[in-house]
């Protein structure tokens, strides 16, 4: 059955104080004509999307629940994306690869899968990073299977991807296993390291995360690359036992000529120097939150004051956090916000990319969503537009049933950004891959906004800009 695209409630600024009395205050309904039945109202004309975002493509990719989070490289001359894809399509988990040289017209122009995919199980793919080492593109995918099947301790696979267009020099080169943790990576980040390595960083069955050295992973090094691990607090271990990182960012920070590690998991959101990968120094700690007993997605601002953290549940806002106090040394913990925001008070935003004043987010049910965090206290929605296309309350796996309760994780997962031209790409669960442009926003460098040209976006051949220069790159 084919719902129509309903409208959401906008929230535009709102309080540290996050009661829903509070989100409440601030709402405007778009404008409806009626219901499609089955409590989804829908939109008059136009109303799919704010004025200001362009569709420019959408690719379905299948049946629902199998499109994951994704990545866009980021050099115009090299326009893919890797989209994850989960277990549950006809071809089983693996990754889809769009091609956007003419964005308007992008397609799906390969799709790499694992080997035996009848005899996996599992969610399988779930996130994908690339990076460039060597003058070679290579591109990661992370996996999750279980013991039932084989590979339960595969936390990801590289593949070459440097000849493309040409998908047929696509090869796979390596892979990474943990059979000391089975399960696999569900979210892995690879960062260029002022010391000149290209580092995955991975989550893992356990209250940890490991780093690994790509140059060595894909020449086979008997220890996988392996060059250290960033362990969740013991304090929150022996309160909160079992559980690890769900997700994170790493960045550089020009001013403490520090590489910053930003991770959400279990407890809440943890913040560590991580210059020396082999001995991370933990620097500052978001805990205690109300609300909240363990992090989901964590991205810091362009200056590293200012954090934007998740918390997957309905009804919950993302937060935003500075961290100067516990930064300078003020506090040891940090335990309260600043300021809020959510698209629908109703529903829950969760993955997002800040471009700073944007926070440009993948809002589960509500879409593409975009915000300004000029004033952190008080941040506003510039932008959005509904990809998803089903009822209310339809989550993972489609069904709302008394004993599983409402569940609105379905939708907008993953979402990133080109900065060289403002290109904006979605992942939906349900209804496959889109791009989008917003008016004004052509492209992003922190220079032209007064801040570090700072982002997830990695300069793979020169490194963290501000960094010194490493003697030698492995």
């Amino acid at each position: 059955m084919k719902y129509a695209l309903r409208p959401r409630v906008k929230i535009g600024a709102t309080a540290a104080v996050l009661s829903l009395a509070a989100f409440a205050a601030g709402v405007a309904q778009q404008p409806m004509s009626g219901s499609t039945g089955n409590n989804v109202p829908h939109f008059e004309p136009g109303g799919q999307g704010s004025r200001n975002i362009h569709l420019l493509a959408h690719v379905p990719l299948g049946r629902g629940f199998t499109t994951t989070d994704m990545e866009i490289e980021q050099e115009l001359s090299r326009p893919y994306a890797y989209v994850s894809r989960m277990e549950g399509t006809t071809h089983s988990a693996g990754t889809s690869i769009i091609n956007l040289k003419d964005p308007t017209r992008a397609y799906e122009m390969y799709y790499w899968r694992i080997h035996d995919p009848d005899v996996h199980h599992g969610m399988g793919a779930m996130d994908n990073k690339y990076f460039k080492l060597s003058g070679r593109y290579y591109d990661v995918q992370s996996l999750q299977f279980d013991a039932g099947g084989p590979d339960a301790d595969l936390g990801a696979m590289v593949l070459d991807v440097t000849g493309l267009p040409d998908t047929s020099k696509i090869k796979e080169v390596g892979g990474i296993r943990e059979p000391q943790f089975p399960g696999g990576f569900h979210n892995i980040y690879m960062y260029k390291h002022s010391d000149g390595r290209s580092l995955l960083f991975a989550t893992l069955n356990t209250p940890k995360a490991n780093i690994y050295d790509m140059a060595k992973v894909i020449t086979n090094d008997p220890n996988q690359g392996l060059v250290g691990s960033i362990p969740i607090p013991q304090e929150q271990q022996s309160i909160r036992r079992g559980g690890g990182y769900h997700d994170f960012y790493v960045g550089y920070d020009p001013v403490s000529h520090q590489d910053r590690f930003y991770g959400a998991g279990v407890g809440g959101y943890y913040i560590y120097d991580v210059t020396a990968p082999d001995a991370p120094k933990l620097l500052t700690s978001i805990t205690g939150v109300a609300g909240v007993t363990g992090g989901h997605t964590f991205t810091p601002d362009a200056t590293g004051r200012y954090v934007v953290a998740e918390t997957e549940y309905q009804y919950a806002p993302l937060r935003i956090f500075d961290l100067k106090p516990g930064l300078d040394g003020t506090v040891k913990n940090i335990s309260r916000p600043i300021g809020a925001w959510t698209a629908d008070w109703r529903n829950l935003v969760h993955n997002h990319e800040v471009r700073w004043p944007y926070v440009f987010v993948s809002g589960y049910e509500d879409g593409l969503q975009v915000f300004n965090m000029m004033d952190p206290s008080n941040p506003y929605t510039v932008g959005y537009y509904y990809t998803y296309d089903g009822p209310h309350n339809r989550g993972w796996g489609g069904v709302q049933t008394p004993e599983a309760g409402q569940n609105v994780m379905n939708g907008a997962f993953g979402v990133d950004v080109r900065n060289a031209d403002g290109l904006i790409v979605i992942s939906d669960f349900a209804t496959g891959f889109w791009a989008f442009k917003m008016e004004g926003f052509d492209g992003w460098n922190g220079h032209q906004w007064g801040v570090p040209n700072v982002s997830s976006a990695q300069d793979w051949d020169n490194g963290p800009e501000g960094a010194p220069k490493p003697g030698k790159v492995s």
